[in-house]
């Protein structure tokens, strides 16, 4: 810390010349910086759309209440399907991001040259890629519907769980893994009395976690084509129902707050 003399004696500050003008100029930097990024996204930006934008919003709003309740009934086979998108895809991405984790934990993995990167690479993989992008290729090559949308669930399910669940089989205490291992214990009896009981709460509060957060996402694929209630929000978004988009996203609040509740009773009741 910088100490100044003065005429009544030495005086403490907290910062010397040098670093207040280095700190001042880094302030001017990132306003400099960001008035150029504000610059660069808004140049295509038209301002009579803008200044409008709030009577476009009332007159929307206004169309779009009240909910059409009739509706309701064609609704119950697309709510289904999202909910069967999200379990399947949940229970296949689990089924195949539980080896991967294994072989991605250094205390588990046969080889940490060849099998530990590429186990990673997979998680880093599946973690970069959107739902929605994999939904889009999906369709693209399996056509539309919900089998689209159950695979790239899965898909985008192994970089969540499988990286969660090798921090946790790496954060495994040693120490009773090492004693089932001195009793002459095969490599399963160790995975099932030394690793399996430590990790078991882990993966079953990952696995409804994901489950949870696949609720949320399998209800806006379909508007890519994979199904669900996606598929009838965009089917009624073309044609301008605004009652009926008011009626599916309150069905698709009523089953994300649902999920919810459900996700954080099983994880309270597991851990």
């Amino acid at each position: 810390m910088p100490v100044v003399q003065t005429p009544s004696g030495p005086a403490w500050r907290r910062r010397t010349q040098g670093a207040r003008l280095l700190r001042w100029a880094g302030w001017f930097a990132l306003v400099a910086l960001c008035v150029w990024c504000w610059n660069i996204m808004t140049q295509d930006t038209i301002w009579a759309f803008v200044h409008d934008a709030p009577r476009q919003a009332a007159d929307i709003g206004g169309r779009m209440v009240p909910p059409r309740w009739a509706y309701m009934e064609r609704l119950w086979a697309p709510l289904w399907d999202t909910i069967n998108m999200a379990t399947l895809g949940t229970l296949l991405g689990v089924m195949i991001a539980t080896p991967i984790a294994f072989l991605a934990a250094r205390n588990t993995t046969p080889s940490l040259i060849v099998l530990r990167p590429a186990a990673l690479f997979v998680i880093v993989a599946s973690r970069s890629i959107n739902s929605l992008i994999w939904a889009l290729l999906l369709v693209s090559i399996l056509g539309p519907g919900i089998m689209a949308g159950i695979i790239a669930i899965a898909l985008r399910s192994i970089g969540f769980v499988g990286k969660l669940l090798y921090e946790a089989i790496e954060e495994t205490e040693a120490s009773q893994i090492e004693a089932i291992t001195a009793t002459g214990a095969s490599k399963a009896q160790i995975l099932n009395y030394g690793i399996w009981p430590q990790l078991a709460p882990a993966f079953w509060g990952i696995s409804v976690f994901r489950w949870d957060i696949n609720i949320r996402e399998s209800s806006v694929l379909g508007l890519v084509g994979a199904g669900g209630l996606g598929l009838q929000l965009q089917a009624s978004l073309n044609v301008l129902a605004w009652p009926q988009v008011t009626m599916i996203i309150l069905v698709i609040l009523a089953t994300v707050v649902i999920s919810e509740w459900i996700s954080a009773k099983v994880r309270h009741a597991i851990i």
